[in-house]
């Protein structure tokens, strides 16, 4: 995105999110739940689990919420299983759209993504029809002022970060998706204090956004972001200041 550090741009989509703090905390707690029922609720065996904990604890879920959900992945409360799926497609002006989904109902999701495509302009696609535009990364964001440089870097490089940067007040740090997991536990060992982390789909190429088309790419971001199946969404669109004003706003 141009004229925009990663960090930024992650603030944004929390800016859009974190207006529906009740719809955020239902899609925290089904990620929790499923890593909970793949890996097991023990947070210090289960990396995927911490993280998904971590994450909520960053949003201000409260902790009951975080049992409960723990507790419904583990099958100690009844509650809904849910099934990871995946939705690619395109958007407006050919950007690549690629959204990672919980549903306890893939035929009912799927027909109201395809639903959402069309009335905003885009196509829903086939699978594998953009995912080849997009890496599976991971992303760790460390405040630099709570934490040493040196030390951070030192850390980081040994656990096998591909690249470490420093803007906005943020150590910024990209890894494989196989290294993730050991490049945060690592840094919480060394009790550098993580305010962010995820796996997830970066763009290998960006396509520009601007003027209409990217009013258009904005009005299917929120559509999709909306959706409460939809966990997160990825695209390559380069949008202009103002259309990432927009979505703040939105």
């Amino acid at each position: 995105m141009a004229g925009h550090s990663k960090w930024s741009k992650i603030k944004r989509q929390k800016a859009v999110t974190d207006k529906a703090r009740g719809k955020l905390f239902a899609k925290l707690g089904r990620e929790i739940a499923v890593a909970a029922r793949e890996g097991g609720g023990d947070l210090n065996f289960n990396p995927r689990l911490r993280t998904a904990v971590d994450n909520a604890r960053a949003q201000s879920m409260p902790n009951e919420n975080i049992e409960r959900a723990i507790k419904r992945g583990t099958g100690d409360l009844p509650g809904v299983s849910f099934e990871e799926v995946t939705y690619e497609g395109y958007g407006p002006g050919g950007v690549a759209l690629f959204l990672e989904c919980l549903t306890d109902n893939p035929k009912r999701t799927v027909a109201e993504i395809r639903h959402l495509f069309s009335e905003k302009g885009g196509n829903l696609g086939q699978s594998g029809s953009v995912q080849w535009m997009f890496e599976r990364k991971g992303q760790v964001y460390v405040d630099s002022e709570k934490s040493d440089e040196d030390l951070t870097l030192e850390v980081a490089l040994e656990a096998g970060v591909e690249s470490f940067d420093s803007e906005e007040g943020m150590y910024v740090m990209s890894t494989t998706a196989g290294d993730f997991h050991a490049v945060v536990e690592s840094l919480r060992k060394a009790g550098i204090p993580i305010t962010a982390a995820e796996l997830g789909m970066v763009p290998t190429t960006m396509i520009e956004a601007k003027g209409r088309d990217g009013e258009k790419v904005v009005d299917i971001l929120n559509a999709l972001d909306e959706h409460e199946d939809v966990l997160k969404v990825y695209s390559n669109a380069d949008l202009e200041e103002a259309d990432w004003t927009k979505m703040e706003s939105n």
